[in-house]
């Protein structure tokens, strides 16, 4: 049986570019027909420390139910720390994730980048690519995440 498709949406979310391209992959998922969470739009931002519980609450525990599928938006100088905690969430939970840098090529950004974080999931450098990948995952029988690994 055919799994359905719902996809985490992971990234920065300090400026204003940043939701931006998080929301163009938010888009590419629903021109495939992809379920998505997008926590700053499902959940929203946290404010001040007494939003913390919430956020994590939102993004974490009822963020990832149901979702099969884990796509991080990696540009910049850094992942993130929210952006690796939920890499790392997903993989221990089995989720695959796809990773989306378009900024420079992998091998040039290793020494930020993280070789775990490069070695845990499949990385591409455009949208183009993306959607090859995910109308890949669409199209299977079952969502293998082990078939991810490089």
């Amino acid at each position: 049986m055919k799994e359905r498709l719902k996809a985490y949406i992971a990234g920065k979310i300090g400026t204003e570019d940043e939701k931006k391209r998080l929301e163009e992959i938010d888009s590419l998922c629903k021109k495939i027909g992809i379920e998505t969470f997008l926590p700053h739009r499902d959940v929203g931002i946290c404010e001040n420390i007494k939003d913390a519980k919430r956020v994590f609450k939102g993004d974490i525990l009822e963020g990832f139910k149901g979702c099969s599928l884990i796509i991080a938006s990696l540009d910049g100088l850094h992942v993130g720390a929210g952006t690796s905690w939920e890499l790392g969430y997903a993989y221990a939970k089995g989720i695959p994730a796809i990773g989306l840098k378009t900024d420079e090529p992998v091998e040039d950004a290793i020494e930020y980048l993280s070789a775990i974080l490069i070695a845990s999931m499949k990385i591409v450098t455009s949208f183009d690519e993306l959607e090859r990948e995910i109308r890949k995952i669409k199209s299977s029988k079952t969502i293998n995440p082990k078939a991810w690994l490089i």
